[in-house]
């Protein structure tokens, strides 16, 4: 498929989904629907296939000798344990006991891992931007120390006070930052489709 083709197809649903949310039809929101539910196919096979290139990639790693046999070990292994535990006979899929306790006792572990190594580098974050005496840094510090206070639990009317003043402030100015940054993503990412439909460059402004 080119280029702009893939481009207008994806204007189109993007327009046929907005107008869905504007305009109450039981025609227009079946076939919304049916967009939505092709989406998550794609998404779904787009997932399967990124998890079979990487079993095939390790698989070729661990058989050439190269890169790292015990992660490819590690992660050939857990795929396995995964297919095998949700594919098994008799299995109830992602519902299965097994499934779960795989999930519990090792996703959830690294998850939380990588958090604790976000928190960490965002500590040292902090710090080089405290260091470097910026404007723009000492605000973004300044207002991630004011959320974790307000976030802080407490019992008893403070703690109240506090949570209701997270809340407001993580819907109202933090909520209109991002409604700002989402809004001109979409403004430029259809300027962007609209010159490619034109066939418009750089020499053409």
């Amino acid at each position: 498929m080119r280029r702009p083709t893939l481009t207008a197809l994806v204007v189109v649903v993007g327009l046929l989904l907005l107008a869905d949310l504007l305009v109450v039809n039981s025609a227009l929101g079946e076939l919304a629907g049916i967009v939505v539910d092709a989406a998550i196919l794609v998404a779904a096979g787009v997932a399967l296939a990124g998890v079979g290139s990487l079993g095939a990639r390790r698989a070729a790693d661990l058989w050439r000798r190269r890169g790292d046999p015990i992660g490819a070990i590690l992660v050939l292994a857990g795929m396995g344990a995964m297919l095998i535990a949700g594919l098994r006979p008799g299995s109830a899929g992602t519902a299965d006991p097994a499934v779960q306790w795989l999930v519990i006792a090792l996703l959830v572990p690294i998850g939380a891992t990588l958090f604790g190594l976000l928190f960490v580098t965002t500590l040292a974050a902090a710090r080089r931007s405290v260091a470097s005496r910026s404007r723009e840094g000492t605000l973004l510090v300044s207002a991630a120390l004011v959320t974790t206070i307000l976030l802080v639990p407490l019992s008893g009317a403070g703690g109240a006070w506090l949570a209701a003043a997270a809340g407001w402030s993580l819907a109202v100015p933090i909520g209109a930052v991002l409604r700002g940054l989402l809004i001109g993503v979409a403004l430029l990412t259809a300027v962007y489709a609209a010159r490619v439909l034109l066939g418009m460059g750089t020499a053409d402004d």
